[in-house]
């Protein structure tokens, strides 16, 4: 996928967003990818936390970061400072591998998938979107998985709009659904 960047993405949206003998930085690329489960129950029970470690460490390569509640929230008896997650950072090679992988392997194992919505693009480019099932990776065994557990993984770029981003992530040929074909809202 890296390469792939280089020799056509690239080029290619040089061309189409006008950067002449500009600068080739200023071409949008990919910058992070991150990988998060949110499991509010970790509070209260550590082995659902450790399934969702297990899971981010098996699908991303990485040792995962646990994050904490910032306040407490009595309604769902968290106390500031307790598990509530993790979160995994990927950048350069293991970033291009864990998107390929996506893109080929596990997005098609989503029963009647029809693509992704492009709403979920913010002003700066970045792209993000939840995964219900941890199960579409392959590396996942659902047999050592008593929880199911989903993910929200956010494409991070250095595009300057909606529109640049939309094109770069296109680019990777990630899947976007027919209906919203018009410029990302």
């Amino acid at each position: 996928m890296q390469a792939r960047y280089r020799d056509q993405i690239a080029p290619a949206l040089a061309k189409e967003f006008k950067y002449k003998n500009e600068n080739p930085m200023a071409v949008p690329k990919l910058v992070k990818i991150v990988l998060n489960i949110g499991c509010g129950e970790a509070a209260h029970d550590a082995k659902v936390l450790e399934a969702a470690q297990k899971t981010l460490e098996l699908v991303s390569g990485q040792k995962p970061v646990v994050t904490r509640a910032k306040k407490a929230i009595s309604n769902f008896r968290i106390k500031e400072g307790d598990a509530v997650g993790c979160k995994v950072t990927l950048r350069r090679a293991r970033m291009y591998e864990f998107l390929d992988r996506l893109i080929t392997v596990a997005l098609p194992r989503i029963r009647d998938f029809r693509g992704f919505s492009q709403k979920g693009f913010d002003e700066g480019g970045n792209y993000s979107f939840g995964l219900q099932e941890h199960s579409i990776f392959p590396e996942i065994l659902l047999d050592q998985m008593p929880y199911p557990l989903g993910m929200d993984i956010v494409m991070v770029t250095n595009a300057r709009s909606r529109d640049q981003g939309l094109a770069l992530i296109k680019a990777f040929g990630f899947p976007f659904s027919g209906a919203g074909q018009q410029k990302a809202a």
